[in-house]
């Protein structure tokens, strides 16, 4: 029987990952912090090891007899996070993750990215896995992070360690305890939405996502990078399929044109700067609203066998799983 570690297993990804191992037979095993809250695994066949990613010899210790790491953990709420915590637990908290594997002889790992490592395409472009990060690491901490934990990825494989890299898009589904990727789901239950900027994202399920990191370990080559996306969508698009599974009556909604947003953002930066004013979004947030996040999963399709549903499903499963968990009413 397989055995497989899962870090981070107290998290959105990384609870349906512990699920969907459990169901195909695997022993699976989440690493998961003492004072973590681990509800989200409630009915889920699992056992549990307590570690931390910043804490190496807990580490060896829940890798014990293991065959495959799934290293899913990582500080995604940037926003919330301080900028030298989240290189602590993204960066050196992998170095820590292929350093114990190496220890106890693990066969692989797969290393849980995102699209955010690739930087930023080109305005209504598509970027594909050997793109690389294009942006000053002051303007994006969070995607400079997952950059460095990639190079820490490169420099194992480089010394023979079996390691696989996947790159998800923005991942909405079921278990999104802390409300990272289904925001604009939440938004649209309790206000409606009645704003967009002319960007768009790619947005991958999160049961897809997790067959996407199976695939990798079973078919992925190793050093390789695997974007995990479903659909490229505008926030047009998005916002008016999220307001109609909201129930939100069809009306028009305000457009905030690129050259205005950019005005406005950096208007937002001086009153930060200058006035100590707090903003509900910093001023790369809006400017990075107003660009096309698009990715391209061929190579995951074509390699790995990887298959989306379609935006709408997984929207509708992200808004009954915060209906039915009071997180929207």
């Amino acid at each position: 029987m397989t055995q497989a570690l899962i870090t981070g297993a107290s998290g959105f990804v990384g609870a349906n990952l512990v699920e969907m191992i459990a169901q195909r037979g695997w022993s699976a095993r989440g690493l998961v912090r003492k004072s973590s809250n681990v509800a989200i695994l409630s009915g889920v066949r699992h056992q549990a090891a307590y570690g931390d990613v910043t804490d190496l010899p807990s580490l060896v210790a829940a890798m014990k007899d293991v065959d495959v790491v799934f290293h899913v953990a990582a500080v995604a709420n940037y926003w919330n996070t301080s900028r030298d915590a989240m290189y602590n637990v993204n960066v050196q908290g992998t170095r820590n993750v292929l350093q114990a594997a190496r220890i106890c002889g693990v066969r692989r790992v797969i290393f849980t990215s995102s699209v955010a490592s690739l930087g930023v395409p080109e305005f209504g472009t598509m970027r594909d896995e050997f793109a690389t990060f294009d942006i000053a690491p002051s303007r994006f901490y969070y995607g400079h992070s997952k950059f460095m934990a990639e190079q820490a990825v490169v420099q194992a494989v480089s010394e023979g360690q079996d390691v696989v890299v996947v790159n998800p898009a923005v991942i909405m589904g079921p278990r999104d305890v802390n409300v990272i990727g289904g925001g604009i789901v939440v938004q649209a239950a309790r206000h409606g939405i009645q704003a967009f900027t002319d960007g768009g994202i790619c947005v991958v399920d999160v049961s897809d996502a997790c067959a996407g990191h199976i695939a990798a370990y079973e078919h992925g080559a190793s050093g390789a990078r695997y974007i995990l996306g479903g659909e490229n969508v505008h926030h047009q698009e998005l916002a008016n399929l999220a307001n109609g599974i909201a129930g939100r009556k069809p009306r028009p909604m305000l457009r905030i044109a690129r050259a205005p947003a950019f005005g406005i953002s950096h208007v937002m930066d001086g009153l930060q700067r200058l006035a100590k004013i707090k903003f509900p979004l910093s001023g790369d947030q809006l400017r990075y609203s107003c660009e096309t996040f698009w990715f391209d999963s061929s190579r995951a399709r074509h390699d790995l066998g990887l298959t989306t549903r379609p935006l709408r499903e997984t929207v509708e499963r992200t808004f009954a799983w915060y209906k039915a968990n009071g997180v929207i009413e």
